[in-house]
């Protein structure tokens, strides 16, 4: 004698069984992984090296991201690769808001390590201000803004670029707090954190009046 089985009772079997062999965090730690590898794409390295420009690594300060780029004199390279930089950064965090609820911020936060601290070369990434622009740009836009504009007045009124990343990376968590966004402030001031220690060798030279200005061959 067949017993009676309503669809609905298959449909809630299906989705019950989905829910056992799809674990809540799989998707999640699916995301920040890619968010982390988009991240850990070092742009100057590849563009330069592709244009026949050298290892980026054996150039100037050593470091991949675009101010290292433009001490080979190529501008377009540079631009391209601080172009790059941060729309990986946007990217994340349009991923990571479209895949899981709220994944925003840490999707951009794991693509901001995964520029500092690539996996493919041995965790020796660049120092995340452009990435970082990108993702501040991608979670609230008018921050982004502050952050251009705090970057590009400090990097043109001293002519240092580490001050003027510095500045714009400390100025994302102040401007979302004044701007009433508390709830990025927490990630944007740890990722802050992170590029101020990722630029401890340039602060150590500025305060032994060492730290050379835009233009020079080495910082």
């Amino acid at each position: 004698m067949a017993l009676p089985i309503s669809a609905g009772t298959l449909l809630s079997a299906r989705n019950q069984f989905g829910e056992i062999m799809t674990p809540a965090w799989l998707l999640p730690a699916f995301v920040l992984l890619i968010s982390y590898l988009l991240g850990s794409v070092p742009f100057g390295l590849l563009l330069t090296r592709f244009t026949g420009a050298g290892d980026l690594r054996k150039i100037g300060s050593g470091n991949i991201g675009a101010t290292n780029v433009l001490r080979t004199g190529r501008k377009g390279l540079a631009a391209a690769t601080l172009l790059l930089d941060l729309l990986k950064g946007a990217a994340a965090v349009l991923i990571g808001a479209a895949l899981v609820d709220g994944g925003g911020p840490m999707a951009g936060a794991m693509a901001f390590i995964g520029h500092c601290y690539p996996v493919w070369l041995r965790f020796a990434g660049g120092k995340g201000v452009a990435t970082m622009m990108g993702v501040v740009s991608a979670l609230y836009w008018p921050a982004g803004i502050v952050f251009a504009l705090v970057w590009l007045g400090a990097l043109f009124g001293t002519k240092w670029s580490s001050v003027g990343g510095m500045a714009a990376g400390i100025s994302a968590p102040v401007a979302l707090l004044f701007m009433g966004r508390i709830d990025l402030a927490p990630v944007t001031l740890g990722l802050a954190l992170i590029l101020l220690w990722r630029h401890r060798a340039n602060i150590a030279r500025l305060a032994k009046g060492e730290e050379p200005k835009i233009g020079a061959a080495k910082g």
